[in-house]
């Protein structure tokens, strides 16, 4: 077996040991690169290898599992429709808070990464409805920067969701409370 196919093994091996152990695990925290490692049957240094990190393996992971999200009919529904592109990202959020809550293990395990270490040019999907949204009333750098802090206040308030709903005083599991958070997060940062 040639390098590049005994690293792309490793790395399978990798993604298959940790998306089982996250499937098992009550606290992400359990998911040790030594547990990932030892259930893919590599060494502990392969994890940094093949990744940099536990988090941007954990990513990875959570990554494949998005392409279902992203197929999901109701996401291919607001995206086709007729809806105004600030009325398009209301509801693809409404749908993408739906989706970190589900996975709130994910959303633990790798919003560290997400905030502070991800390829700032990838996962602002928000960006084409954002710039249909001002219609060239904004600069290119100012769209950028109104899809990057609406990704990651997003990301950040499901993060913490348990102390923000504590810290709001607001019930914020339930889904009206959280697209009242995801209203006020648009109407703040998509201003007509």
């Amino acid at each position: 077996m040639k390098k590049e196919e005994k690293l792309l093994a490793t790395k399978s091996k990798l993604l298959e040991a940790a998306a089982a152990l996250m499937r098992k695990a009550q606290d992400p925290a359990e998911v040790t690169s030594r547990a990932i490692a030892e259930k893919a049957g590599v060494q502990l240094a392969m994890i940094n290898y093949c990744f940099g990190s536990r988090e941007a393996l954990l990513f990875e992971v959570f990554r494949s599992g998005q392409e279902t999200y992203q197929n999901d009919p109701r996401v291919i529904a607001v995206l086709s429709s007729d809806l105004s592109p600030k009325e398009k990202l209301r509801q693809f959020y409404y749908l993408a808070v739906e989706y970190l809550v589900n996975e709130y293990k994910f959303t633990k395990a790798i919003t560290g990464h997400l905030l502070l270490h991800r390829d700032l040019s990838e996962g602002l999907g928000s960006y084409p409805l954002v710039a249909a949204h001002y219609q060239g009333r904004k600069e290119e750098w100012e769209i950028k920067l109104i899809s990057y802090q609406l990704s990651s206040m997003t990301q950040l308030l499901i993060f913490r969701l348990e102390d923000m709903s504590a810290f709001l005083q607001k019930e914020l599991k339930q889904e009206e409370e959280l697209r009242a958070l995801v209203d006020h997060e648009i109407d703040l940062l998509l201003v007509d």
